[in-house]
């Protein structure tokens, strides 16, 4: 997997969610580590790589958004396979590069943008910390800062912390799945910097483990969020009609008796024994196709 490095810089949720795919391929016994704008200790770099000989059955795995095309001209004649996340990058992909999509709406964007590539879904894995560990809950609503909006900032935080106890983190959090489940409701609004960006929201992590956890969510639905989130049943819409209308919500589930249920199985596609039998399956299909291709 070739990572431009794994520091602070590159800190996201896209680095997650290949560090998380990284470790679920070490458990097949395959995978590793690979950077090319860092050198990091330990760690093979690209261009060293590539000076010396590849044994042919190997695959580079490349997922770091513009870097792409640089990648894929970089590596022209190995095999080559991209893991997309985030859509709207201006560039398109080779039909010889398969295409590993982090959820079923970056699978669609594809399946339009480029339907003669090998198309295959594998979603993000949830990690096994994030579960319900029966805490107390002792945060009303929780909030973390990166990517939140101006409405959930400047409007829709201050109203609620009129009612009941906010938290907003703006640092990296080491335990996120502690946070999760000390907090009653979790809020999630990135349309608006996504849409600034240009791009789609690729994996929407942070609620999907929230959910694992307990906690009641209020989410935008935008990108790879519409992949789980379900209104009205898993989840509440954020920034509907009106802000009277999304405190009256928040509240009402602030004071819900119990944490959120889900029923069971409901997050087993994304739990590392699903994710760990999908991959040996594309693999097989993977190399199957690069045989036939011939790279």
């Amino acid at each position: 997997m070739a990572l431009p490095g794994t520091g602070p810089r590159w800190f996201c949720g896209g680095l997650l969610a290949a560090l998380r795919l990284l470790d679920v391929a070490r458990e097949i016994g395959i995978g590793q580590l690979v950077t090319y704008s860092d050198r990091q200790p330990g760690d093979p770099f690209l261009e060293d790589i590539l000076r010396a000989r590849v044994p042919p059955p190997t695959i580079f795995l490349i997922t770091w958004g513009y870097d792409v095309p640089v990648l894929i001209q970089r590596l022209k004649g190995k095999r080559v396979v991209y893991y997309a996340h985030s859509t709207g990058y201006p560039f398109d992909v080779p039909s010889a590069v398969p295409i590993l999509a982090g959820c079923r709406p970056t699978l669609a964007y594809w399946g339009e943008r480029a339907p003669r590539s090998p198309l295959y879904y594998l979603p993000a894995l949830l990690a096994d910390e994030f579960q319900d560990r029966g805490l107390k809950r002792d945060i009303d609503v929780l909030v973390f800062g990166r990517k939140t909006s101006p409405y959930l900032q400047d409007a829709l935080l201050p109203a609620l912390a009129k009612h009941c106890r906010v938290s907003q983190v703006d640092a990296h959090v080491e335990d996120a799945a502690a946070l999760f489940n000390r907090a009653r409701v979790y809020l999630y609004d990135s349309q608006p910097y996504w849409r600034e960006a240009g791009l789609s929201e690729g994996i929407g992590l942070q609620p999907l483990e929230a959910l694992a956890c307990g906690c009641r969510v209020f989410s935008s639905l935008n990108g790879g969020l519409a992949e789980y989130l379900d209104p009205g049943f898993n989840c509440g819409q954020i920034g509907v009609h009106s802000l009277e209308y999304d405190v009256a919500r928040a509240l009402e589930a602030v004071g819900a008796s119990e944490p959120l249920r889900l029923a069971p199985g409901t997050l087993d596609v994304y739990r590392r024994p699903a994710l760990r039998r999908r991959l040996e399956l594309l693999l097989r299909d993977l190399h199957r196709f690069f045989e036939f291709h011939a790279v």
